[in-house]
Formats: structure tokens, C-alpha cells, sequence
């Protein structure tokens, strides 16, 4: 997978970077480069910068002292926090509380990823939602399905690893899908009403961010409605909850 960055346009630039499971299969990931109102630059997500892609990034924000944060999204997602705190020693760098626990002797904030009171610094130009229903950080490590997913207006552009993915077309000719993470099952809480806790907040963030037209997904690039088979990503987004009704009625009828 060759390293780039792509301009959503209106202050958003996603960066395209390479991870292999196991050091063989290519599977992507991401970062993203957002512009404040202010003029501030903040860093979604952590990914270790080829000299080539640094320069960039430095060409884009006239200097790497302008970026003034870097959030990181995904639990699991914490290979490249020791390279961004080396490359960007100026930004105020927050992780999820699993970041803080892996990496006790980087400087992180005080505050973690997934507190509402760090989003209000970064509005009205990002919003956050976590899902409801849903472990953050379950001890099984192979369960991905919880992320904090950022939405940028001005630019219409959803950045999320691995809640929702991109699921291929299983014959040639056809559109692939945007689909809920396939852990769900076991990412949902077992407790009652977790199910209809997802659903909820699900039909809460189509309608908040319904006027997205794209959505960058860790291991599977920047996607459109058209590449996901749909008229617009409020209907692929409702294409993928409604996926997962079968899984959410399984857990609804054991757990309640």
C-alpha cells in the first residue's frame, strides 16, 4: 500500500499508511489532518510519518508547531504513539485510558479520548460520539468494534476505525457495503438494554451527521456513497445499522 495523503478538501487531509497482520497481509491505516477555524492544526489518530509524508504535513500547516493536538480514536490502534510524541513534541497529545496504561512515560493530557469535556475544546469545527451499548476497551483484545468517531463538518468527512468498516462486493461487478464491525456481538455489554442502547445511538448519529459525504475508514480508504452502493452516506450508514439487527436481536433476547 503506498503511503499518501489525500485532500478531502475544506481542511481535511486523511493519510493513507501501511499495517500488516503479521508482517504479511496489508490491511491500512489511517491518520487524519483537520484545520481548525482558528487556523490550529489537530492530528486524528497517530501514524509513524516517512520524512517524505512529514514534509507534507509541514508544507500543509506551514510549520509543525501549528499543530496543537493529537487525539488518538481507537484503543487498540497504539503502535505509532511513540513516533507522534517524538515528531510532534508541541501538541498536546491524548489517548484512550488504554493508551495512558501501555505508555506510562509519554506525556499525555489529563483528560482521555473519550471524555465529552475534551470535545467541547475542538468544536464547533469536530464533533465525537462513542457507541452506546458497547465496551470501549473489553479485555479481549480482538474485539475492535468500540472507537470514538469523529465527524468534520466543513468538510462533510466521518473519521472512524474499525466501528465501520468497509465490507467488499462478493461477486465482480458489484458495490461493496458499509457494515457495523463484525464484533459486535461480543463487544455489546451483557446487560439489558445494551442492544437498544446501540440502536439508539446509532439512529441518533445518522441523524446529527446525516449530511456527511464521506467517511475514511482505518483499514479500508476513503469512501463514498457511490463506492458503497448507495445515494448518500446517510443511506449507507442506515444500510450498515440495519445489518446488525440480527445480532442486536440475539443479544436483546438473552440478555433483554
Amino acid at each position: 500500500m503506498r503511503e499518501r495523503i489525500i485532500d478531502c478538501g475544506n481542511g481535511f487531509w486523511n493519510i493513507r499508511g501501511s499495517f500488516k497482520i503479521g508482517g504479511l497481509i496489508q490491511i491500512g491505516t489511517q491518520a487524519s489532518l483537520v484545520r481548525l477555524g482558528d487556523g490550529r492544526f489537530v492530528m486524528l489518530d497517530s501514524y509513524t510519518l516517512s520524512p517524505d509524508l512529514l514534509a507534507e504535513v509541514d508544507a500543509i500547516t506551514g510549520g509543525r508547531e501549528k499543530i496543537t493536538a493529537v487525539l488518538n480514536l481507537h484503543p487498540f490502534h497504539t503502535l505509532h504513539s511513540e513516533a507522534m510524541h517524538r515528531d510532534f513534541p508541541d501538541a498536546a497529545h491524548f489517548g484512550t485510558p488504554r493508551h495512558l496504561r501501555l505508555f506510562p512515560k509519554l506525556t499525555w493530557g489529563a483528560l482521555t479520548t473519550d471524555d465529552p469535556i475534551l470535545w467541547e475544546r475542538f468544536a464547533p469545527d469536530l464533533e465525537f460520539s462513542t457507541p452506546e451499548g458497547v465496551e470501549l476497551i473489553p479485555d479481549n483484545e480482538r474485539i475492535h468494534c468500540g472507537s470514538i468517531l469523529a465527524y468534520h463538518r466543513p468538510s462533510r468527512t466521518i473519521h472512524v476505525d474499525d466501528t465501520f468498516n468497509y465490507r467488499p462486493p462478493k461477486s465482480e461487478g458489484k458495490s461493496g457495503k458499509l457494515g457495523v464491525h463484525p464484533t459486535l456481538s461480543m463487544a455489546l455489554e451483557k446487560r439489558a438494554g445494551a442492544a437498544q442502547a446501540f440502536r439508539d445511538w446509532g439512529a441518533g448519529l445518522v441523524a446529527r451527521w446525516e449530511d456527511a459525504e464521506r467517511l475514511c475508514a482505518a483499514h479500508s480508504g476513503v469512501l463514498s456513497p457511490e463506492r458503497l452502493g448507495a445515494d448518500s452516506m446517510r443511506g449507507a450508514l442506515v444500510s450498515a445499522l440495519a445489518g446488525a439487527e440480527k445480532k442486536l436481536d440475539r443479544h436483546a433476547r438473552k440478555h433483554g
